[in-house]
């Protein structure tokens, strides 16, 4: 899960990280309130999941409440990268002496943390790594020992941090690396880190990703969750504790096993290509235990899918075998008639492994509306991607 600036800004004040997270809001009315609290010149900053927003007009200047309103109202609804702004946070105006770019993340091609850091901050890091890489340091972190005052010191070193700031910012690395273990981050991002005129270091934006695979030790991110971004479908499988994500094509895609259901995208893709570029719809993962409610979820969501016009099943029987798989299809038919949820759109079902020839006739002893069966992937790949096209 990424966080939003304001809510990265909040775990870091929690860690004791020194930044300013100032106040969140929605109406430019609302940020005209929030100006006239906070007094002085203010910075109104568009949340949105997506690097970029100065480019894109989305962080400006107010000298006066009245102006924040105005500033609020020409930032609220602007698409930046495709994400439409609905969420502004209101902050002091920083007296910054200097920027650096401070973060750590997962090596995972090294099974290792990674400290990247550069005293060239309020960038792009891809950018400054493009056009002058020896500005960027990268020390690898070893989760054993992790970064302690001395460790930090030695980083702020090789980043070519100003040795007048080394005292000031050593503190604020050591709890970063805090924020980053406490929270089971990914990622924890800091640009710009800055230098204050009167010496010390802030945290002036944070971006901060959370291995959602450590929820259970994390009730509280729950809050930090973004419904009205989430796609509904999505959501949907979420509830039903199905693994789906969101694609553009219009082949619904049910797999047993995240490796055949990625294969299965390409095939589809590769397929399509002879039917003016049809693609996929989805990834959708319905696991070993392929249940009738389990089928008839994934269906309900792929059908409720308007980009939808053909479904692609397909399964390899193993621990569940095939005519397990295909009496769950029969019986989620049967379930969504009964929920009135028909299966409007043509199916394709190929299965093949264990106990396949049982499970073919089922379904064709079935008789289902709709149902083809295809004995080889490549073929029914084809198939589902001829009837998306008509």
């Amino acid at each position: 899960m990424d966080l939003m600036e304001y809510q990265a800004k909040t775990v870091f004040a929690k860690h004791g990280v020194r930044t300013t997270v100032g106040e969140v809001v929605h109406t430019p009315e609302e940020a005209r309130a929030a100006a006239e609290k906070l007094g002085g010149t203010v910075v109104v900053k568009a949340q949105v999941l997506t690097g970029g927003r100065g480019k894109a007009g989305g962080v400006k200047l107010a000298s006066s409440p009245g102006e924040a309103e105005e500033k609020a109202r020409e930032i609220l609804g602007l698409d930046i990268k495709g994400h439409i702004v609905k969420t502004l946070n209101i902050v002091p105006a920083a007296a910054i002496a200097e920027e650096y770019y401070f973060s750590f993340l997962i090596d995972r091609a090294n099974r290792n943390y990674l400290c990247i850091a550069s005293a060239a901050g309020g960038m792009e890091i891809e950018e400054v790594a493009h056009t002058n890489p020896d500005a960027v340091a990268k020390i690898s972190i070893d989760p054993a020992t992790g970064v302690d005052e001395a460790k930090a010191r030695e980083i702020a070193t090789q980043a070519g941090y100003p040795a007048d700031v080394i005292d000031a910012v050593a503190p604020e690395i050591v709890k970063l690396y805090e924020v980053f273990l406490a929270e089971d981050a990914t990622l924890v991002e800091v640009n710009p880190l800055v230098k204050l005129k009167d010496g010390n270091v802030e945290a002036l934006d944070g971006k901060v990703s959370l291995d959602e695979n450590a929820d259970f030790r994390h009730p509280e991110f729950a809050e930090f969750a973004d419904s009205s971004a989430e796609d509904p479908l999505e959501a949907m499988a979420k509830a039903k504790g199905l693994n789906y994500v969101k694609l553009d094509g219009s082949v619904g895609i049910i797999g047993n096993g995240a490796g055949l259901v990625m294969s299965t995208l390409d095939v589809v893709a590769y397929a399509g290509e002879e039917f003016g570029g049809v693609k996929p719809a989805n990834f959708l993962d319905i696991g070993g235990g392929a249940s009738a409610e389990v089928m008839a979820n994934g269906l309900e969501i792929i059908i409720s899918d308007p980009q939808v016009e053909s479904v692609f099943v397909n399964v390899f029987g193993g621990i569940t075998a095939c005519d397990a798989v295909a009496n769950g299809i029969v019986q989620a038919f049967e379930l969504l008639a009964g929920r009135n949820e028909h299966v409007s759109k043509p199916l394709v079902v190929r299965l093949d492994g264990n106990n396949a020839e049982e499970g073919r006739r089922i379904l064709d002893e079935a008789g289902l509306a709709g149902l083809e069966r295809v004995d080889t992937m490549d073929g029914a790949a084809k198939r589902a991607a001829e009837l998306a096209a008509k």
